[in-house]
């Protein structure tokens, strides 16, 4: 299996590169990062630095690979050094906004333009993106952090949308959103205080849990937005 993972130096994608070259040794992985330098030094992974919020690195990055099996988009965000997400509309900041939608909106509408091609096989293959519960428009009962719900709504509404395009065009290409639960990494870090800890997953155990949701999916199954439990969330 060859697989892109998109966020590799991040702590579920490192994790799901960890996973899929312990349990595999017949997977190939292809990995991005953009600041971080990568420490997973392996035969079987080659690493890319890209800015997979310009559309001219995402482009490029198509160029240099061919087709693939599985593409992981793990790339987000929540905060920033300066801003914390919003307890109240009145803490809205537009540069904060924009963000967001950068870093977890705009992503996957890139790779879903240039890599499409890179999915279309007529064996099963798939595209998945890391949202949040917290985009499911159904879900919301408490409001607040609105630059980084309304950027998950936007990717969920991404994926929706070009699951429907893609039924036609690539019908054997399962596009979905996933949902890790709250994990232990930087993201969650100034927020975990408050989370049980049964509650707190680690990577390695968001990353079993992903593959495992794949593992069960078929073409399908696209269009849907799944927990790590293997629950469907209402978009």
């Amino acid at each position: 299996m060859k697989i892109l993972i998109i966020g590799g130096t991040g702590g579920i994608g490192r994790a799901i590169i960890e996973y899929c070259l312990s349990n595999d040794e017949h997977t190939t992985v292809y990995a991005t990062y953009h600041c971080t330098p990568p420490s997973i030094d392996h035969e079987r992974v080659t690493w890319y630095k890209t800015d997979v919020s310009s559309e001219a690195d995402v482009f490029a990055l198509s160029l240099r690979l061919t087709k693939f099996d599985l593409l992981i988009n793990a790339v987000g965000t929540l905060h920033s050094p300066d801003h914390r997400p919003e307890k109240s509309i009145n803490e809205f900041d537009l540069d904060f906004f924009q963000h967001n939608f950068n870093a977890n909106t705009v992503p996957t509408l890139l790779l879903s333009k240039h890599f499409a091609l890179h999915l279309k096989a007529k064996y099963p293959t798939y595209f998945i993106a890391l949202s949040a519960r917290i985009g499911s428009i159904e879900d919301n009962r408490i409001g607040g952090w609105v630059s980084y719900r309304c950027s998950k709504a936007a990717l969920n509404m991404a994926i929706k949308t070009i699951s429907v395009e893609w039924k036609v065009k690539q019908p054997n290409c399962c596009i979905i959103a996933f949902h890790p639960g709250t994990t232990d990494t930087e993201l969650s870090k100034p927020f975990q205080k408050n989370v049980a800890p049964q509650q707190l997953f680690s990577p390695r155990y968001v990353a079993h849990c992903l593959l495992d949701v794949i593992h069960n999916l078929t073409p399908e199954n696209t269009g849907r937005f799944y927990s790590y439990s293997g629950e469907e969330i209402p978009w």
